[in-house]
């Protein structure tokens, strides 16, 4: 190819299919139970090369991209990948955009960033202009429906694999916690940082009070004390909670003018943004911007293998969720998968066309749903 653009490159195809996956054992946080979990999978194709892209939500997630989305992309040159984003916006506006439509999007995004950069040789951290050479990990999941026994090997588990950040949950039977809390304490020694997730599992005075018991058990990061919509909630729980615990939230938020909103109102020390949920890599460097513009940090939430490509690019990175769930499908589901590697970083390869993932089609045929 002589200039980049010079001469467009159509796409062929967009094709969908979405595969439900079992947990391996039964999961819970502060506000909801599962045994599975579902991972619709975009392919675009042009060009003689194919991009992956991929959103963990319900099938239909798939039904939009497959009846809205695809023949809209298809004949579009992939060489422009935010224009085809641009073109996704203006065609969803009578099914709304937050929740599956963004979903849709993303996963279709992140199939055509991943296609734009093989078609032009490189690495995606390449082409998005890569600022870190790794993005530092938190190891999560410590699930309300784990034993003491289940617990204490998972996060043990992370600290023996180098992951300095542990993240566990609570809420669910607040009686429990602090007991689950020793438990994790003593797990993971000194030397690594504990985290919480409440998943909107508290009313404010109640986050409030948990709050301070966290802070007391050398917690410093407390997850979606109250629910990501409640941003004067959260508000309230960064100014008037304990130094040295952040409060952070963002994992639902759809879009751009959710996070415009959210810090505006400087609800949170730390916003969150999942590529896979906010509108794809074109959605969350859209977000990293309007953190880098008030020189906040910004955390990526779950979908490891994609989120360390985009992490890569944002100026303003404190690091990326390593859960449980999305590891483990991940790896079943992709040849290619990074690696956790010393200091607890996930290092993204740039000899890797592409994002560097694919898929493993046949492995995972016995799941697929759609």
């Amino acid at each position: 190819m002589d200039a980049v653009g010079a001469t467009p490159v159509p796409v062929d195809a967009v094709q969908v299919v979405a595969y439900t996956i079992p947990t391996d054992a039964p999961e819970s946080d502060g506000t909801l139970t599962w045994e599975s979990t579902t991972m619709v999978v975009v392919t675009a194709e042009a060009g003689g090369q194919r991009g992956l892209g991929y959103t963990y939500a319900g099938t239909p997630v798939a039904t939009v991209v497959a009846d809205m989305l695809a023949d809209l992309i298809t004949g579009e040159d992939a060489l422009h990948p935010q224009a085809r984003w641009t073109q996704m916006l203006h065609a969803v506006r009578n099914l709304g955009r937050p929740g599956v439509v963004a979903q849709a999007i993303a996963a279709i995004d992140i199939a055509l960033w991943d296609l734009h950069s093989r078609l032009l040789g490189q690495a995606l951290t390449v082409t998005l202009g890569a600022i870190h050479e790794s993005v530092p990990i938190y190891g999560s999941g410590g699930f309300t429906s784990y034993s003491d026994a289940q617990l204490r090997s998972q996060l043990s588990g992370w600290v023996d694999a180098g992951i300095p950040r542990v993240k566990i949950k609570v809420g669910r039977d607040p009686s429990t916690d602090p007991a689950r809390l020793s438990v994790a304490l003593a797990a993971i020694g000194s030397g690594t940082e504990l985290y919480v997730d409440a998943n909107g599992a508290y009313r404010r005075k109640e986050a409030l009070l948990w709050a301070q018991r966290f802070a007391d058990h050398e917690v410093r990061w407390f997850e979606e004390p109250v629910s990501s919509d409640d941003l004067a909630g959260l508000r309230l729980l960064r100014d008037r909670g304990p130094a040295g615990l952040d409060i952070a939230a963002g994992e639902y938020g759809y879009d751009l003018h959710y996070f415009q909103r959210m810090l505006d109102a400087g609800a949170v020390d730390c916003p969150q943004a999942d590529v896979t949920r906010c509108l794809g890599v074109s959605g969350v460097l859209r977000v990293a911007a309007l953190c880098d513009a008030r020189c906040l940090d910004l955390s990526l939430h779950c979908a490891p293998q994609i989120s360390a490509q985009v992490g890569a690019a944002v100026w303003h990175l404190r690091h990326l969720e390593y859960f449980h769930d999305h590891v483990r499908i991940e790896a079943m589901a992709f040849d290619g998968v990074l690696r956790p590697q010393a200091g607890g970083v996930l290092r993204p390869d740039r000899s890797a066309p592409g994002h560097g993932l694919t898929l493993k089609a046949g492995d995972l045929e016995r799941f697929r749903v759609r």
